[in-house]
C-alpha cells in the first residue's frame, strides 16, 4: 500500500497558510532518489542524468537536482531560459526538441547547449539558422516497428513522430562530420513508463550495437549515448517498482559486451528521466467539499483536471489516500470529481475508499511529474501553489497560486482590462 510522505496533522497546519488545492514535494525523497540513480551508473565515468524539465519545470526543484549533479533536458525556449536562470550552462543542458523554431536553435547554440536533432532535414535548417554545425551534436534515432521485450510489446516507435530512420541516421552522421562535427551522440526513446528492469539494458544493447556500426561505417567519434527516459514508476499500489541498481548493472553488462570489445570504452552514458526522478515525490493535496448521491456516489473536491489532467486525458490511475483514515476500511465506492464542465473531470472512478467526510484531505499520489506542468486554464480555473516539504520538516512555497489578475494579465492592451481591474479592486477579488 502506498504511504503519503505527509500526515494529516502536517497538511492541516500547511493548509492554514496555503489553501487547497496545492502540490507538495518531498525534498528528502528527491535527493535520496537522485543519489541512488547516480550510484547505479557510477561505473561509467561520463555518466550524467539530464532531468526532463518538461516533467516538473520548477526552478527550486531543479536546483535540488542540479546540486546532485544533474543536468537538464529541455524542449523549448522557456525551458532553456529556466535552466540558464538557475545557473546551468553549456553541456549542462541538452536541447531535445521537434518542429523547432529557428530562434530556439539559435538560443540553444548561443548558450552552448548540446543540440539533439530530431530530423534529417534539421541539419540544413540548423546550419542556415546559426551559420555552421556545432562540433558536438546528437541525433535522435527511431528504429520503426514495435519495441518488444520478454513481457510483450512495450510501445510502437513506428507510429512515433520522433527521430530518424537508420538510413537517415547514417547519412546524417556522414554529412555532419563533413560539415565539421567532431563529437557525436545517439539518442532514442522507444517506450514510455516502463515498469521493468529490462527496458534500459535492452535499449542500451541496441544503441551500443548501432554505435559500433556507425563508427565503423562513418568514422564518427561517438562520445555519448543517451538512453533518454521511459523508466517508469508503479502507479498501482500492488505494482512492483523498478530497481535502478539492477537497471544500471544491466546497462553495464551490455556496455562490456558490445562497446568495450570495440574499443569504445570512453563512451559516456546519459539518461533523461523525468517521471522516475520526480513523480513519486510530488502529490496533489485537495479537500472534499461536496458529496452527491444519484446513480453513483460522488465526492467533489476543490481540485480539478486543471490541476492534474492525467486521469482525464489518459484514464491514468493515481492512488488516493484519505489523510487520517489510512487504516480505515475501504468500504465505500466513489467517483472523485472536480468542478470542470466536463464529464471526464474525475480523479478516480468507482474507487474503493474509506468513508469520506466533508473537509477530509485527499492525498493524490505520484503527481510529481507531468502533473502541475500539464495544467491549463479551461473554465477560467487557476493553477495551484507548489510547496516543498524540506528535509527539516519546514515548508517552502516554491510557486504561488495563480490569481485572477494573472489570468487577465494578457488582456492588458485591451480596454476591458481596465474594467476588470476596477471590478477586482471594487469587489475585493
Amino acid at each position: 500500500m502506498k504511504k503519503p510522505f505527509v500526515t494529516k496533522q502536517q497538511i492541516e497546519e500547511i493548509a492554514s497558510s496555503y489553501p487547497t488545492p496545492f502540490y507538495i514535494y518531498d525534498e528528502k525523497g528527491i535527493i535520496e532518489n537522485a543519489r541512488a540513480v547516480h550510484e547505479a551508473f557510477s561505473w561509467n565515468k561520463g555518466y550524467r542524468e539530464y532531468f526532463a524539465v518538461k516533467a516538473t519545470p520548477n526552478p527550486r526543484l531543479m536546483e535540488i537536482l542540479m546540486a546532485q549533479g544533474c543536468g537538464f533536458d529541455c524542449s523549448s525556449m522557456t525551458e532553456l531560459m529556466l535552466s540558464r536562470a538557475i545557473g546551468a550552462q553549456g553541456s549542462d543542458i541538452m536541447f531535445s526538441s521537434n518542429d523547432t523554431p529557428p530562434e530556439e536553435f539559435a538560443y540553444a547554440d548561443k548558450i552552448g547547449a548540446i543540440i539533439n536533432l530530431d530530423d534529417f532535414t534539421h541539419i540544413e535548417f540548423l546550419e542556415e539558422t546559426i551559420g555552421r554545425i556545432p562540433e558536438t551534436i546528437s541525433c535522435r534515432y527511431n528504429p520503426g516497428g514495435v519495441f518488444q521485450m520478454s513481457n510483450g510489446i512495450m510501445d510502437n516507435p513506428g507510429d512515433s513522430k520522433y527521430g530518424m530512420t537508420k538510413d537517415q541516421l547514417f547519412d546524417a552522421f556522414r554529412i555532419l562530420k563533413d560539415k565539421g562535427a567532431k563529437n557525436f551522440g545517439i539518442h532514442a526513446f522507444l517506450a514510455s513508463n516502463t515498469v521493468t528492469n529490462e527496458y534500459y539494458p535492452q535499449l542500451a544493447g541496441q544503441l551500443f550495437e548501432l554505435a559500433v556500426e556507425l563508427k565503423e561505417k562513418t568514422g564518427a567519434h561517438i562520445s555519448f549515448i543517451n538512453l533518454s527516459g521511459g523508466v517508469g514508476i508503479p502507479y498501482l499500489p500492488d505494482q512492483k517498482g523498478n530497481d535502478i541498481k539492477l537497471i544500471g548493472e544491466g546497462v553495464k553488462a551490455e556496455y562490456e559486451r558490445v562497446l568495450v570489445p570495440a574499443g569504445m570504452d570512453d563512451v559516456a552514458i546519459f539518461t533523461e528521466m523525468g517521471r522516475f526522478m520526480m513523480a513519486p515525490y510530488g502529490a496533489l493535496v485537495t479537500k472534499a467539499i461536496h458529496e452527491k448521491h444519484i446513480y453513483k456516489e460522488y465526492i467533489g473536491v476543490d481540485a480539478c483536471a486543471v490541476n492534474l489532467m492525467r486521469p482525464a486525458m489518459y484514464g491514468a490511475y493515481h492512488h488516493i489516500t484519505v489523510l487520517g483514515k489510512e487504516d480505515a476500511p475501504q468500504d465505500h465506492v466513489y467517483d472523485v470529481t472536480g468542478s470542470l464542465c466536463e464529464n471526464n473531470d474525475k480523479f478516480a472512478i468507482e474507487r474503493h475508499l474509506p468513508k469520506i467526510d466533508m473537509g477530509d484531505y485527499l492525498f493524490i499520489h505520484d503527481a510529481g511529474a507531468h502533473g502541475f506542468s500539464m495544467g491549463y486554464n479551461y473554465n477560467g480555473k487557476l493553477k495551484s501553489a507548489e510547496l516543498l516539504l524540506k528535509e527539516d520538516g519546514s515548508v517552502e512555497c516554491i510557486r504561488r497560486a495563480e490569481t485572477e489578475r494573472d489570468y487577465f494579465a494578457t488582456f492588458d492592451s485591451l480596454p476591458v482590462y481596465d474594467r476588470l481591474e476596477e471590478i477586482m479592486d471594487s469587489e475585493g477579488v
